[in-house]
């Protein structure tokens, strides 16, 4: 079956594992429209970036992932969302009696409740087309816990949850739900992080990666934003009409054990 044609919303998607997702997809024909909070001229360059390369529509709205209505806002200005890719997230890391209040409401509102939001208001679109994915980018939190990360664990694992429950009620139409589930992924930002973590230990960049930033991915390998990309696009191919409310991870044996 040809994507050509069919409009992917991806949330959280002017950088990073999102901004891949949106790549790979326009590379199949796939009409898509990028997000963030942000609401400048380099993210709207992003999008002319891709329709000029690519070929399809490709469009910037701006929605804060943090609020309701902007989440629902957003799926009604795409105009179709054939394929919908819930990415956004934030983090923050800190021990759960000095765990700010506000950046736990924050990290459930963005990588967890926005994701309800958008799917609610995506499935009458996927219903009326007859076709639909929903893909839900989750991560090894999802399925394991770490100290330290309360809120994100908290939401990826609820992520895990709602796909689950999307996948039930939508089992009778063609319409699919499914969660990838990545390990460390070498983005823009994770990149910026390599040298200070070698400062923080004294150690050489090539040691904060495997023994820091890898410490629980057993391949020693980040994961791209490319390998991520090409799993969206499985989960929107035929062969993947019948892999509904589960979990696909990418995470280098993270959760292998």
């Amino acid at each position: 079956m040809s994507l050509a044609g069919k409009t992917a919303v991806i949330t959280g998607s002017n950088s990073g594992i999102g901004l891949g997702i949106a790549r790979a997809l326009a590379q199949e024909g796939v009409n898509v429209v990028l997000n963030s909070f942000t609401d400048t001229k380099e993210d709207r360059a992003l999008a002319a970036e891709i329709a000029e390369v690519t070929g399809v529509e490709a469009r910037y709205i701006q929605a804060d992932m943090s609020r309701a209505d902007d989440c629902r806002r957003l799926i009604t200005d795409a105009g179709a969302c054939d394929i919908l890719v819930n990415n956004a997230g934030i983090q923050h890391v800190a021990a759960i009696q000095d765990f700010p209040a506000e950046k736990w409401d924050a990290i459930i509102a963005i990588n967890m409740t926005s994701a309800f939001h958008t799917t609610a208001a995506a499935l009458p679109m996927m219903r009326a087309a007859g076709w639909g994915r929903v893909i839900n980018i989750a991560s090894a939190h999802g399925l394991r816990a770490s100290p330290f990360k309360s809120a994100y664990v908290t939401a990826k694992h609820g992520i895990v949850g709602m796909t689950k429950v999307v996948a039930l009620e939508t089992a009778r139409e063609p319409i699919t739900a499914n969660a990838i589930c990545p390990g460390y992924v070498l983005t823009p930002l994770v990149e910026a992080q390599i040298p200070d973590t070698a400062r923080e230990y004294d150690i050489s960049e090539d040691e904060a990666i495997e023994k820091v930033i890898l410490a629980k991915q057993p391949s020693k390998e980040f994961v791209t934003v490319e390998q991520l990309g090409g799993m969206v696009l499985f989960l929107c191919s035929d062969a993947a009409a019948q892999m509904t409310g589960t979990t696909l991870s990418a995470d280098g044996g993270w959760t292998a054990s």
